[in-house]
């Protein structure tokens, strides 16, 4: 069932905290300062696409911060990604130092892990999707690096994702849980590409110039995410696709406090992962979701599947993620 709360019963002088309320308890804990001096309008109406949830914000001028103190107060929830769609007025993000202004017809991406404030300096109306981090399968250098960055509809994968991301919303509360399983895997798969494409975007700002290794690590990562499937994926053989050796393979990712061994296996949970939670007609055997992600020794998958998730996959398969977030 979807969830819709407007203001327009509420006493004037309650709306603000009534409807910052609930976007806090809907979505993240969030602080809410409106920026008129009238009585406060606020519309929230949210759904659930599996593990995606899927809210629609209309309301009058405001600001809208996730502050240290309200990330602390829940060290265990987990963090969403979250993608703002801006269908009216303008919204300006702020994230890692960024600051990304979003037009109408404009999109921005988010981690909610980490501190961030949304400006609306006018009555807006957006969507805004969030699903867990883990099941994106990208790399948490990425996921910074791309915070706070606006995408318009002319960019990148903009004229595919904008519209469809669009419908999405507006059709939300019609599907049926299987339905809304699998689109929920399509949404993750479609954000993961975002995220690549930005990630990999040529950097223009003077802070980005002088590190020579960017692309090649890039071109690692790519190769990487192509050959994420096939069991003999190594050290060595990664170096040598790129002509380099295995030495200066494990220097170009110490910064990402992971060595590539652990990089790959990492990767491969997280697929298996994300697809062990779809659901469908046919669903694969855990088996089979181990082999297509690289694990040919079912026992060697299960005991590090456990060891990185604290459950075995076949528990994992059993949770109920479409209440996750």
């Amino acid at each position: 069932m979807g969830l819709r709360v407007t203001t327009a019963s509420v006493a004037d002088g309650e709306k603000a905290a009534f409807w910052s309320g609930a976007v806090s308890r809907t979505l993240v804990p969030l602080e809410m300062r409106p920026l008129t001096g009238r009585p406060f309008d606020g519309l929230l109406e949210s759904h659930r696409l599996g593990y995606v949830r899927i809210s629609t914000l209309e309301a009058d001028a405001a600001t809208l911060t996730r502050t240290p103190t309200l990330i602390a107060r829940a060290p265990r929830s987990e963090p969403q990604i979250g993608v703002g769609v801006q269908v009216s007025g303008r919204a300006v993000l702020e994230q890692d130092g960024r600051r990304a202004e979003v037009p109408p017809g404009g999109l921005v991406l988010y981690d909610t892990a980490r501190p961030y404030a949304v400006h609306y300096p006018e009555r807006f109306r957006t969507h805004l999707f969030h699903l867990p981090r883990r099941l994106l399968g990208v790399p948490e250098r990425d996921l910074r690096q791309v915070s706070a960055t606006a995408v318009d509809p002319a960019q990148g994968c903009g004229p595919v994702l904008l519209p469809f991301l669009g419908d999405l919303a507006a059709s939300a509360h019609s599907y049926p849980a299987p339905v809304g399983d699998r689109l929920a895997g399509s949404v993750a798969d479609l954000f993961s590409t975002l995220i690549a494409q930005l990630a990999a975007a040529p950097a223009s700002g003077p802070e980005q110039q002088g590190a020579p290794n960017d692309h090649l690590v890039r071109r690692v990562r790519e190769y990487i995410d192509r050959h994420l499937g096939e069991p003999d994926l190594s050290p060595e053989r990664i170096a040598e696709a790129h002509h380099i050796s295995v030495r200066y393979l494990h220097r170009l990712f110490e910064g990402e406090g992971v060595t590539v061994s652990r990089l790959v296996q990492r990767l491969r949970l997280e697929a298996c992962a994300r697809e062990l939670t779809r659901r469908g007609r046919t669903t694969p055997t855990v088996s089979a979701v181990a082999q297509r992600w690289g694990f040919v020794n079912p026992a060697h998958f299960s005991r590090t599947f456990r060891a990185a998730y604290g459950v075995s996959p076949r528990e994992w398969r059993a949770l109920p993620h479409d209440e996750a977030g």
